[in-house]
């Protein structure tokens, strides 16, 4: 990388919906900006704000036009997935963060989207699992229609399996997608592999040695596929303290991922997904400095 700062792309939009009693709640992303601002000088980051919806243009390259206008006249139920007022803006914002984040990336910055509601469950039809619209998928299909011969590998590390962005490029010849995740749990997917979608899928209690060990077998994959991009789907619900899975990862885990990703030496964004747990802005910092 040309320079050692970490933009941070985040909005107060991202602050301003919630449903009592829901894990998917503000203090995801306000607590952690907070706590980051306060560490601003010795991470070196710098925070870039966005307002600014995504096209909704972008989002027909990743997306059916039923599902946009299922969020957009909010005429859906989905039990995890609540049906919100202005939950259109507000999804739409968070995938226009993730898109400013590839840009930057491109520009071979370190990049980190602060950003909810999340996406990697979102499916080309369907939304679910807290996820409106699939916020990297739609990153990564407006660079492969800018850029058309380049390839992009996805590295998805939250507890679950990210089954929206593997139904979205299933065998998409320039993308290759790597999830490690908690077997047998929520959305129950991603037990096996196929053709450029290679799942890990892991144990109950999986420790930081075996964890570490199997993000090294998803590195060699990423290096033999010689993308151009790489995009990150960090989860934080693989923390021991998470009350939504069972992963045993300890604080320093999340430190060494960061460094073992980084050591790959391409243009990256990370993307935040899952993470529920109160220490979700000490387990970013962790993760940032792993980046440094």
């Amino acid at each position: 990388m040309t320079e050692d700062k970490i933009f941070i792309l985040t909005s107060k939009y991202c602050w301003q919906y919630y449903k009592i009693g829901h894990p998917e709640a503000p203090f995801r992303v306000k607590d952690t900006y907070k706590y980051l601002s306060e560490r601003q000088k010795k991470l070196n980051i710098e925070f870039v704000f966005i307002d600014k919806e995504i096209d909704e243009e972008i989002l027909l390259l990743t997306h059916s036009k039923e599902l946009i206008e299922k969020v957009k006249t909010e005429n859906f139920y989905e039990p995890d997935t609540p049906n919100l007022k202005n939950i259109f803006f507000y999804a739409k914002i968070s995938a226009n963060i993730v898109l400013e984040s590839l840009k930057l990336a491109i520009e071979n910055k370190k990049t980190f989207a602060l950003t909810r509601p999340p996406g990697h469950h979102a499916t080309k039809n369907n939304l679910g699992g807290f996820c409106y619209f699939n916020n990297i998928a739609c990153a990564i299909n407006w660079y492969l229609k800018n850029y058309k011969h380049k390839k992009v590998a996805i590295l998805d590390i939250d507890v679950h399996h990210g089954n929206g962005t593997q139904d979205i490029f299933l065998n998409n010849e320039k993308i290759i997608f790597i999830s490690l995740h908690q077997a047998n749990i929520y959305p129950a997917t991603g037990l096996k592999s196929e053709n450029n979608c290679i799942n890990f899928p892991l144990l109950t209690n999986t420790t930081d040695f075996e964890y570490l060990q199997t993000l090294n077998k998803a590195i060699e994959k990423i290096i033999e596929f010689k993308p151009d991009l790489l995009a990150v789907s960090a989860g934080f619900d693989t923390f021991k303290e998470d009350t939504l899975a069972g992963l045993m990862l300890t604080e320093e885990c999340y430190y060494k991922t960061a460094k073992t990703i980084k050591q790959l030496n391409l243009a990256t964004f990370y993307v935040l997904e899952g993470g529920y747990s109160k220490k979700l802005p000490y387990l970013i910092e962790k993760f940032l400095e792993g980046l440094k």
